[in-house]
């Protein structure tokens, strides 16, 4: 688990890869806004 697995999060960086162990911060408070309001319509 190193920088050559694509799995962890040192390995996502030094790829450059954004997947489920390194997620984008402003897409996950979107997804939470769109969320918030599919429930509040």
């Amino acid at each position: 688990m190193g920088k050559g697995d694509k799995r962890s999060k040192r390995g996502k960086i030094s790829i450059g890869s954004w997947g489920v162990n390194r997620l984008r911060k402003a897409y996950k408070t979107t997804k939470v806004k769109q969320l918030e309001t599919a429930k509040k319509a």
